[in-house]
């Protein structure tokens, strides 16, 4: 089989395209120096591996020979997988969503040899569809505006590079003040669905980092309304057919206000925050639903993402053909009547709506499935005892996820992307403290030590394995996982590596002029196109923000540390941004995080006692599992030289005390010592409302 450039590439999205008749190049200087050689526009498209659409017009478009020939006599054309570069891709959409209002994936722009937009769109149907031109059309309309009217373009080009320089810097300065924690929780209630919970009408994002935010607000002040949208909220999406029922796990997005009909392609990124989002509602509310979600997400990443060497995958593919629209999570009431027997079909099509109509556009007689009525309903309804209702349904599901497993499963992407990575490794950290599994947590430390082992010179980390680097999302996420890794496990060698890492940052991506971190490393070198425009990021797309984390980190960083010069860095991160936080409110989770961190008091729980000291032991794992807001935790053995990094008022008590002792401190404010488990547990329980 005849290739193209992409076939040398580690990309998984752009190996699949490796095989099309387009002469693609990869995101190079090359390719852009061909198109200037040769006096050509170029097409830009950006996808990703997990994007239903972007296969689709692979298919229709760039698979076509005619359209091919075509497009390598008259293009130069670039192929650029939006999760291998992120770079690339934030500017580009920001450049097309100036000229068009709209971005997403496909994106596809057209570009000078310079690299500057001059028009572009997101998925172009072949012969004109849904509302968008043909795209032979339109390559045809851009050929003959770039050959016929150059002026206009190259004007128009400019215009959208100097939009783009300006809207990708989110800085503006102002003084942070907890207000702005307060005026987001408005904003976000203003939003709320208070029928099905989330924020917002479809297409509905799960917005896990809002859900986290409102979790600490509520844990400073117990009430409404923090309280009904977290719980409308994570009971609706567990509920719904945006978490997959049978094997665990959430899928993107789900297209309709109910979380009913989800985008079935599964992120990292998305089960990773909201595991932190269902564990810590969980440790708080002591809610089972919200334990059992969080189970099912640490169930699909351990049987699905997990690398038994360390590291996770980065995504799970929707669908396994172009005409398949999740056709492997969804049933049809004869596909389920074949798996299970009479009494559980019964049973399961009643708990999870399995009709003979169902959900899917593509094909009605396909069922998402989700949660429709509860075990207790339906032991009325059908006048059965609830234990007995929920052994069929047990055996049912156990049935439909055997079946299931038996058809094609679509893709899995394994690049092990280090800012996911550390996301969710931090993820199941936490999740293996909450929920007690050891293996989670084992798995999280062998993934964050293995992020340590391959970080490049000086202690920067790569976007992936030998891949780029420069991003500053990998560091700061990498140094947030390496604190939880300090907290976890009491090691020194996790703070000392976090402190390198963030040290890094300030000498690479802080602004001295403007304030705030950049999200690319001054020190790239020469790069095409929009790359050397400057971004500073704040709003949570859908990841939380970079310079939120940095925020966070460095709070964290003075706690356990003691140094002032963290806590100044902190203290100017959120200043760079805080005149722009009004505005932000549900999109700016992150960096309302910061904020509060660097303005409200923390928790220190501190526990000494000697290495394998069954008591000291059982009263870290309390503390782990503990949610605080703003919640600092140290494992310290008697007489260890840490001991002066601790706040006053608790260093004093901890160097004249005995081992083991839980120590507990709120501000200034500090409880008795705790010399047994069982007081420890009472202390950690007065520590919430």
């Amino acid at each position: 089989m005849t290739t193209n450039r992409l076939a040398a590439s580690t990309s998984a999205y752009l190996q699949s395209a490796a095989h099309q008749p387009i002469h693609w190049y990869p995101w190079s200087a090359d390719a852009f120096e061909a198109a200037r050689v040769g006096d050509r526009p170029v097409l830009l498209d950006i996808g990703a591996v997990w994007c239903h659409w972007c296969h689709v017009m692979d298919g229709e478009s760039y698979e076509n020979p005619e359209l091919a020939r075509f497009l390598n006599d008259s293009f130069i054309c670039i192929k650029v997988d939006r999760d291998e570069r992120p770079d690339v891709d934030a500017r580009y959409q920001r450049a097309v969503q100036a000229l068009t209002r709209q971005g997403g994936w496909p994106l596809t722009a057209f570009l000078t040899p310079a690299g500057e937009v001059f028009y572009g769109g997101t998925y172009f149907p072949p012969d004109g569809a849904h509302g968008r031109p043909g795209f032979r059309t339109v390559l045809e309309s851009v050929l003959d505006a770039y050959r016929s009217r150059r002026e206009q373009v190259m004007s128009q080009a400019e215009a959208v590079r100097r939009v783009v320089s300006e809207d990708l810097d989110e800085a503006a300065s102002g003084e942070p003040a907890l207000q702005m924690l307060e005026a987001a929780v408005a904003q976000m209630t203003r939003v709320f669905d208070p029928v099905h919970g989330g924020f917002g009408q479809a297409p509905k994002f799960p917005h896990p980092g809002a859900l986290t935010l409102l979790l600490h607000r509520w844990a400073d002040h117990p009430g409404e309304p923090a309280r009904t949208i977290l719980d409308r909220t994570l009971h609706g999406m567990a509920r719904g057919g945006v978490f997959d029922q049978l094997a665990g796990g959430f899928h993107r997005y789900s297209v309709d206000a109910e979380w009913i009909v989800p985008h079935f392609e599964k992120m990292s990124y998305d089960n990773s925050e909201l595991l932190k989002a269902y564990v810590d509602a969980y440790a708080v509310f002591g809610t089972e639903a919200y334990a059992a979600a969080a189970r099912g997400i640490v169930r699909w990443v351990r049987e699905v993402c997990a690398d038994p060497e360390g590291g996770y995958a980065a995504s799970q593919d929707a669908d396994v053909g172009l005409d398949d629209d999740g056709d492997y999570f969804t049933w049809t009431r004869d596909e389920a009547a074949a798996v299970l027997a009479p009494d559980e079909l019964e049973v399961a099509a009643a708990y999870y709506d399995i009709g003979t109509a169902g959900e899917m556009h593509h094909d009605p007689a396909k069922n998402v499935l989700f949660v429709a009525a509860t075990v207790p309903a339906l032991a009325t309804r059908l006048r059965r005892p609830v234990d007995e209702i929920q052994a069929t349904l047990d055996r049912g599901r156990a049935k439909l996820l055997a079946a299931r497993e038996a058809r094609t499963a679509p893709f899995v992407d394994r690049t092990r992307y280090a800012n996911w990575n550390a996301m969710m490794a931090s993820a199941m950290l936490r999740a293996g403290a909450v929920l007690g599994d050891g293996d989670a947590a084992r798995h999280a430390l062998l993934t964050i030590d293995r992020l340590r082992r391959e970080r490049v010179a000086d202690d920067a980390v790569a976007h992936t394995p030998g891949g780029v680097t420069g991003l500053l999302d990998d560091q700061v996420q990498v140094a947030a996982a390496a604190l939880d890794a300090h907290e976890a496990t009491g090691g020194r060698e996790w703070l000392d590596w976090a402190g390198r890492l963030m040290d890094r940052v300030w000498a690479d991506y802080w602004d001295e002029e403007g304030g705030g971190l950049f999200d690319t490393a001054r020190d790239r070198g020469a790069e095409p196109g929009l790359l050397p425009a400057r971004a500073k990021p704040v709003q949570d797309t859908p990841t939380p923000s970079p310079n939120g984390v940095a925020g966070i980190v460095c709070a964290r960083l003075h706690e356990l540390t003691g140094d002032a010069r963290w806590r100044e860095r902190g203290l100017a991160l959120v200043r760079a941004f805080a005149g722009r936080a009004g505005e932000l409110g549900l999109h700016a989770a992150a960096y309302l995080l910061a904020v509060d961190w660097l303005l409200s008091p923390t928790t220190h729980l501190v526990i000494v006692g000697d290495p394998g000291d069954a008591a000291a032991d059982e009263m870290h794992a309390d503390a782990l599992a503990t949610f605080v807001p703003r919640r600092v935790l140290r494992r310290l053995a008697p007489n260890d030289p840490a001991t002066p990094s601790l706040p006053p008022a608790m260093a004093g008590m901890v160097a004249a005390g005995r081992a083991p002792r839980g120590y507990a401190c709120t501000g200034t404010s500090c409880r008795a010592p705790a010399e047994t488990v069982e007081r420890w547990r009472a202390t950690l329980a007065e520590l919430l409302p």
